[in-house]
């Protein structure tokens, strides 16, 4: 594969509240459009990062209408309701592996989708998952009748088992710089944002239930069991030096600080 990168740099920065989580990935890709990150790592350096989420969240695309969400249900149920800095719909973000990926790069998006879904390809490998990518594609659109949910909506290069999406993923490019982020559902509870969508009443909760059982699958469901996050770095780590020959340097926490404004990255474990 050819290399893009000089270096490619790694930091795992645990759960967070939907709010910090969407704030870190904001001031990162920030720090990659400044010169920051690479002033301190090296110019065609990259970072993968990789998180959950504390409490759980809804997180709605860049231009998704927020009046598709109950917002008094969440808000009795303690989920916060954030917006992401990437396109696409509704993710219900509770027990997940998420990464996300910032470079500065003229190379197109889709050779950096592929690319990414790539090194989660062969970490599922490592867990005995055989995953595709998907052939079909699908636009933005956000008219009536478009899905609400992310994960009822495949794109090309996503990745599916036995036709059911395992991993949703989503890109903002601002000028050179390019972040990537996407979700790994450890167990089926992404479902549940069918119970979180306004109107409709019970009938298209049922509807938009049945789509996501039809549509989505979680690790549980593949493997029977749910691996543990910290196994799931390593895994992430062990594919990118598998497919690309070149280890991953993996940063601490407090190594990050001084590209956020708000204070450091903490975890709330």
């Amino acid at each position: 594969m050819k290399r893009l990168f000089s270096t490619v740099y790694g930091v795992d920065t645990g759960p967070q509240t939907g709010a910090r989580n969407m704030e870190v990935d904001c001031m990162l890709m920030e720090a990659f459009g400044d010169g920051r990150f690479y002033r301190r790592y090296g110019s065609g350096s990259c970072l993968w990062r990789f998180y959950g989420w504390q409490p759980h969240a809804v997180t709605l695309g860049y231009n998704q209408d927020s009046s598709a969400i109950d917002t008094l249900r969440c808000a009795r149920e303690g989920i916060d309701i954030v917006r992401r800095p990437t396109g696409g719909r509704a993710v219900f973000h509770a027990d997940e592996f998420t990464y996300s990926f910032f470079a500065e790069t003229d190379e197109p998006n889709a050779v950096i989708y592929r690319l990414v879904h790539e090194v989660i390809r062969h970490a599922l490998e490592a867990l005995g998952i055989d995953a595709e990518f998907c052939r079909s594609t699908l636009g933005e659109s956000s008219g009536k009748g478009a899905p609400v949910t992310c994960f009822t909506a495949s794109a090309r290069n996503e990745l599916q088992v036995d036709g059911r999406k395992l991993v949703g993923s989503a890109q903002r490019r601002t000028r050179r710089v390019l972040l990537q982020h996407g979700s790994l559902p450890l167990t089926g509870k992404h479902k549940e944002l069918s119970g979180l969508l306004a109107g409709g009443g019970r009938e298209a909760a049922a509807s938009t239930l049945r789509e996501m059982e039809r549509k989505t699958v979680s690790l549980q469901e593949v493997l029977g069991y749910i691996p543990r996050y910290g196994t799931l770095v390593g895994l992430m780590r062990d594919a990118f030096f598998r497919l690309n020959g070149f280890e991953m340097v993996m940063l601490e926490r407090h190594e990050l600080e001084d590209f956020l404004d708000c204070g450091p990255v903490t975890s709330n474990s």
